[in-house]
């Protein structure tokens, strides 16, 4: 039997957009990276980000590398549909972005522009789907 190589915990009360998560995850870090998605309430994404880079403000996604293969993703589908409108974007297709965006700084990534065509590139496959 093969193991989860993807978890979700939702532990907020909404619903949050039916997203191939595990296709794209497969993609962007490979069928062997283990993956825990977090679908988290605005108090504790401004906890954890206070903890982790010292700002007293919800984030709408936090990613945190446990090893070479494995980590964490925090997502804040509240803070995410409060915060599309400044991307231009809805809230489904900005939700897609922040799970790509997560998921490339898991690879090591960082911003700039290498990462920006990345981002795209990995956009425009799974905005389609």
């Amino acid at each position: 039997m093969k193991p989860e190589t993807l978890t979700v915990t939702n532990k907020t009360k909404g619903r949050y957009p039916n997203l191939p998560f595990v296709k794209i995850k497969e993609k962007i870090l490979g069928k062997k990276y283990s993956l825990s998605l977090v679908f988290t309430p605005p108090k504790l994404s401004r906890k954890l980000n206070k903890k982790y880079r010292g700002k007293s403000k919800p984030a709408n996604v936090l990613s945190f590398p446990l090893s070479r293969h494995e980590g964490e993703i925090f997502l804040n589908p509240r803070q995410i549909r409060k915060d599309a409108p400044t991307f231009k974007r809805d809230y489904e297709s900005f939700f897609l972005f922040v799970f790509i965006h997560a998921l490339l700084h898991l690879k090591g990534m960082r911003h700039g522009s290498t990462m920006k065509k990345e981002e795209d590139k990995y956009f425009k496959q799974f905005n389609a789907s």
